[in-house]
């Protein structure tokens, strides 16, 4: 089945400590259905100094479960499922099942 979430959607979250914010999807993880989302679940990382790094506390993306994304619709930003259709011309794209709205460009 085609992926409904890809590297590079606007996204919402919809559950958790970040409900209701949106981000950009960095990187989707198909092994455990999960997705980063960047400045989305940020949190404290201890790193040992390395000869380039001096270490320390840093702050970065953890991964979200993507049953708690949904796409921004690109027409008014809100979440909105997805569905799948093919153009005139037999190119299959996504669209957005609230406003009928083409994802894929």
């Amino acid at each position: 089945m085609a992926a409904k979430i890809k590297k590079g959607d606007k996204v919402v979250v919809l559950a958790g400590k970040d409900k209701g914010r949106t981000g950009e999807v960095v990187k989707i993880i198909t092994k455990s259905n999960r997705a980063i989302v960047s400045g989305i679940n940020m949190v404290k990382r201890h790193t040992r100094p390395t000869q380039y790094d001096p270490g320390g506390i840093k702050d970065k993306e953890a991964p979200l479960h993507i049953s708690n994304l949904a796409i921004a619709d690109p027409e008014t930003g809100k979440p909105t499922r997805v569905g799948f259709k093919t153009l005139k011309d037999g190119k299959k794209v996504r669209f957005a099942k609230k406003s009928g709205g083409v994802i894929d460009v």
